[in-house]
């Protein structure tokens, strides 16, 4: 399925305000609240929608701190590789998981409660995931832009 303007235009309004009702929608995006369903409908089944989400402010629930974790492994054997990542989805704390292109082989974003989380963190998870060869940690110090919204 080709996106015309209008899926696009539904597209980033959802992404501003996944809660909107339709009938907001639609009066936004300037189509009928039957055919904006319909649309929604074909965007959800078509992959293109994956999810509804709450985007939940990690300071405010006491997680302040994100690190960026690059990981160099010992090898690239396709069993490593799926240990690695079968293994790091696992840790709650880690909200992304990146296969790499250059220096590292993965880079993880994490996030902590403050240093001594993230040392409990890489005491009890990092360590222990399958075939790490090298670790190197950065603290970000402060996040100047964020989004989740894509360019359509």
């Amino acid at each position: 399925m080709e996106l015309d303007d209008t899926d696009r235009r539904i597209l980033r309004a959802l992404q501003k305000q996944g809660r909107i009702s339709n009938a907001d929608l639609s009066e936004t995006v300037n189509l009928s609240a039957s055919a904006c369903h319909r649309r929604v409908q074909r965007l959800e089944a078509e992959g293109y929608i994956g999810n509804y989400v709450a985007l939940l402010d990690a300071r405010r629930l006491g997680f302040p701190t994100t690190v960026f974790v690059e990981i160099t492994l010992s090898g690239q054997a396709e069993e490593l590789l799926d240990a690695f990542e079968k293994a790091v989805a696992r840790v709650p704390d880690v909200l992304e998981c990146h296969l790499m292109a250059g220096t590292a082989d993965y880079i993880l974003k994490i996030v902590a409660e403050d240093t001594e989380d993230f040392a409990r963190i890489h005491r009890q998870h990092l360590s222990r995931l399958p075939g790490v060869a090298q670790m190197q940690s950065s603290f970000a110090l402060r996040t100047v832009f964020r989004t989740t919204a894509l360019p359509v």
